[in-house]
């Protein structure tokens, strides 16, 4: 098969193993430069995979000596939206790590760099690619508990990473809580329209930040999505995938984040007057959806397959940007101490 693909990769930290590797199996793909402000970290990088590719410090330089066309960014998030438009304005295409930006007016500005580019600028979201909550979303999708009015999701995790992590002002929101909101936002097929959000560092926390919260997003179908996540949770952890309620007319779907997802649902015939109705459970669907891969290769493939198809991405910058405004609301919510509507936040910014 014809190389199509020339990837620089920018950032050659543990992350990049998993890019790499990815890349190492496609026979259309070639990794044409690695690239890191630490060279020898790159050199060290291009030694362990085998690779023959030159390395570089500066990822436009990279880009002009080896006619890369895509770049994978998986470096710090502080470095993203450098690396993300020098890409594009170069040429290249770009699939990164999450987050998009650390500001709205940065992941702003790399939507209208991709449009004005036409550059693909994609985005890693690799819990979306999971057989059960492409399960439950198409619950929720065909109406097997008819309109949803609530979704909750609990997220309480005792996780010791050390690091730069524990000196975070806001470790759960800044770095987790996007996986979980951009979940959401698949389960419901909506985004968000504003929320109230507290966040707090519970007694017998490790981290100098806060590293709890409990958000309410009210979103655009009508919903009310409800977040409660602790990252200082010690004892009887969640799922990294959550545990989630889904409410609606007719019944209500329960994901636990280990096993399937299902329903219970109002059961036929005549229940007037019961103060509690019968109900009938539902399994979870299976359909080609599940056959997809999970996680990071599942994101990629799809990624891969947008840009042969000159689609959009599900993760795409553009879609993507409502992940990052439920993040960027919801701790300026928390600063102001007041509900913040996020349309007006993404488009002031």
């Amino acid at each position: 098969m014809t190389i199509t693909y020339k990837v620089a990769v920018a950032g050659c930290g543990g992350m990049s193993n998993i890019w790499i590797d990815y890349a190492l199996e496609r026979p259309d793909t070639e990794i044409v430069a690695l690239v890191d402000i630490n060279e020898a970290f790159a050199a060290a990088k291009r030694d362990s995979k085998g690779l023959s590719c030159p390395v570089f410090t500066d990822i436009a330089q990279a880009i002009e000596q080896t006619g890369a066309n895509l770049v994978f960014d998986v470096t710090i998030p502080a470095s993203h939206f450098q690396i993300s438009t020098t890409a594009m304005k170069m040429g290249c295409h770009v699939f990164g790590e999450k987050p998009l930006a650390e500001t709205m007016d940065d992941c702003n500005e790399i939507v209208r760099v991709s449009e004005q580019t036409g550059r693909t600028h994609a985005v890693m979201q690799n819990r979306r690619y999971d057989a059960r909550i492409r399960a439950l979303r198409e619950m929720i999708a065909s109406g097997t508990i008819g309109k949803p009015g609530f979704i909750g999701a609990d997220f309480f995790i005792g996780a010791h990473f050390g690091g730069f992590r524990d000196a975070m002002a806001s470790p759960l929101l800044l770095d987790m809580a996007i996986h979980t909101f951009d979940q959401a936002r698949l389960i419901l097929g909506a985004d968000p329209v504003s929320v109230y959000c507290q966040e707090f560092n519970p007694p017998g926390s490790w981290y100098a930040g806060s590293a709890a919260a409990i958000c309410i997003f009210e979103m655009s179908d009508g919903s009310v999505f409800n977040y409660r996540g602790s990252w200082c949770a010690e004892g009887a952890p969640t799922s990294w995938e959550a545990q989630w309620r889904v409410t609606g007319e007719k019944g209500t779907a329960i994901w636990d984040g280990h096993g399937a997802p299902y329903a219970e649902v109002i059961a036929d015939g005549d229940q007037s007057g019961k103060f509690i109705k019968d109900y009938v459970r539902v399994e979870a669907p299976s359909t080609a959806l599940n056959q997809l891969r999970s996680g990071h290769f599942g994101c990629l493939d799809e990624m891969f397959a947008a840009l042969e198809e000159s689609r959009l991405a599900e993760t795409d910058c553009r879609d993507n940007r409502f992940s990052m405004a439920m993040v960027l609301a919801a701790l300026e919510s928390a600063s102001a101490g007041r509900k913040v509507n996020i349309t007006e936040f993404m488009a002031q910014r």
